[in-house]
């Protein structure tokens, strides 16, 4: 009679295999995916400087400082 617990499940040994190697060629990006990731932050920095550098959001900014600055101890 065959142990259950030493029997060898084909299915369960093809995904273990695939999954490692599916992990093996995925390592990282490649320098396509660095470049547009650059470029996508670059644009994401430039629409928050145009933000919190316009008019409202300055003075909202300078209000909350003030308030910040000006609380009693």
């Amino acid at each position: 009679m065959v142990n259950p617990v030493h029997r060898v499940n084909p299915v369960r040994t093809w995904l273990r295999a695939l999954s490692r190697a599916g992990r093996r060629r995925d390592a990282g990006m490649t320098t396509s995916e660095y470049a547009m990731g650059t470029i996508a932050a670059c644009a994401f920095a430039a629409v928050l400087y145009k933000i919190v550098t316009s008019g409202a959001v300055s003075d909202a900014l300078r209000s909350v400082i003030g308030k910040a600055l000006d609380v009693q101890f």
